[in-house]
């Protein structure tokens, strides 16, 4: 599987998304059919330290068992400790480049919202892009404004090359528009782990 088919089913967790285990969801959304994780602990509620790690491991290595793409959000210190096979940056976080000339192999993400930040970004140095939030969210509290499947279409156009993931409100009601725009895949947290029927929800994504 490329890295493109591998974006395809993206789910974003932490512990502050669960009502639940969040190794019981995740192994839900596995045998549903979900191609690519991320851990993003952060926010309110969520683990520290010594807690954030332990959780952070056991989900690791239900992906690496079944052979799902991991990725840590952010935190470049825990991607070093767990020797994650990705991790995905936002604007302000740690520098693109650090982590690359550091990390060659690694499969790096990172957000761009709008042609500025795409324009001011070291696009060349990473592996895909996360364009978002189409839709308005409620995942996270300092999203930017919501840029609508438009967005999408421009960046395949500007880098057909480059697999982009749509983020940001998508449902199993509007996932097919991120897709028609040109998206590799569909990042969700709330979709998959707030679902009644996780393996459905991830089938109808």
């Amino acid at each position: 599987m490329n890295l493109e088919q591998q974006l395809r089913k993206y789910l974003i967790m932490g512990s502050q998304d669960c009502d639940r285990d969040p190794l019981s969801i995740l192994d839900e959304a596995i045998e549903g059919g979900i191609t690519a994780f991320q851990f993003r602990e952060k926010g309110e509620g969520s683990l520290q330290g010594d807690e954030k790690y332990q959780l952070a491991a056991a989900l690791q290595q239900r992906c690496k068992t079944a052979g799902i793409l991991f990725i840590v959000n952010d935190d470049v210190d825990l991607f070093r400790r767990l020797n994650a096979e990705g991790i995905h940056v936002g604007q302000s976080d740690e520098h693109v480049k650090g982590i690359r000339e550091a990390h060659p192999d690694a499969v790096i993400g990172l957000s761009v919202s709008d042609l500025h930040e795409w324009e001011n970004s070291p696009v060349d140095l990473v592996d895909y892009l996360g364009a978002g939030p189409v839709y308005p969210t409620t995942s996270k509290k300092d999203a930017n404004p919501v840029s609508g499947t438009e967005w999408i279409k421009e960046l395949k156009e500007r880098q057909p090359d480059m697999p982009v993931v749509g983020i940001g409100g998508i449902t199993t009601e509007n996932a097919h528009r991120v897709m028609e725009a040109g998206a590799s895949g569909t990042a969700v947290i709330s979709a998959i782990t707030k679902a009644e029927d996780i393996r459905k929800a991830v089938g109808e994504l």
